[in-house]
C-alpha cells in the first residue's frame, strides 16, 4: 500500500467525496428516493381510473373517445435521482456563494484545490530534527 502525503489525501478527497448537492439531509436520502419513486408511480396508476371514473353507468361512444384521447395525450408522472457533486466542486461553489453575498472579500477564496499553504514558510534550519 502506497502511503500518501496529506496534500494528496485532500486532493483525493476533493475528487473522490461526493456531498448532497440539492440541500437536502445526506442520509434522508435512504428513505426519500423510496418515497419519491412511490409518490410517482401511485399517481401514474390513479390517473387512468380517475379519467374512467366519469364513464361509470351507460357508456356514450363520444364521451369515452374524448376520455381516451385525454389519457393518451396526457405524459405519466416521472422522477429520477440526481447524482451527487464532488466535494471540491462543493466547496468552491460554497466560496462563491460567500463572495456573492459579500460575507467574504473575494480574496480571500482561492478554489481549494490552488490555495497556498497555511502558515509562515520556514526560514531556520531543521537540521537537529534529523539526529
Amino acid at each position: 500500500m502506497v502511503r500518501r502525503t496529506p496534500q494528496e489525501k485532500k486532493r483525493l478527497s476533493y475528487l473522490k467525496d461526493r456531498r448532497n448537492w440539492y440541500g437536502e439531509n445526506d442520509k434522508s436520502s435512504r428513505k426519500n428516493i423510496r418515497l419519491n419513486k412511490r409518490a410517482v408511480n401511485s399517481a401514474n396508476r390513479r390517473r387512468p381510473s380517475a379519467g374512467l371514473a366519469v364513464l361509470r353507468g351507460a357508456v356514450e361512444p363520444e364521451r369515452a373517445t374524448a376520455v381516451a384521447e385525454r389519457l393518451a395525450g396526457v405524459r405519466p408522472h416521472s422522477w429520477r435521482k440526481w447524482p451527487d457533486a464532488p466535494l471540491g466542486r462543493f466547496v468552491a461553489n460554497r466560496l462563491e456563494r460567500r463572495v456573492r453575498l459579500g460575507s467574504v472579500a473575494e480574496a480571500d477564496t482561492a478554489p481549494p484545490l490552488a490555495r497556498p499553504p497555511r502558515g509562515r514558510p520556514r526560514t531556520w534550519d531543521p537540521g537537529w530534527q534529523q539526529g
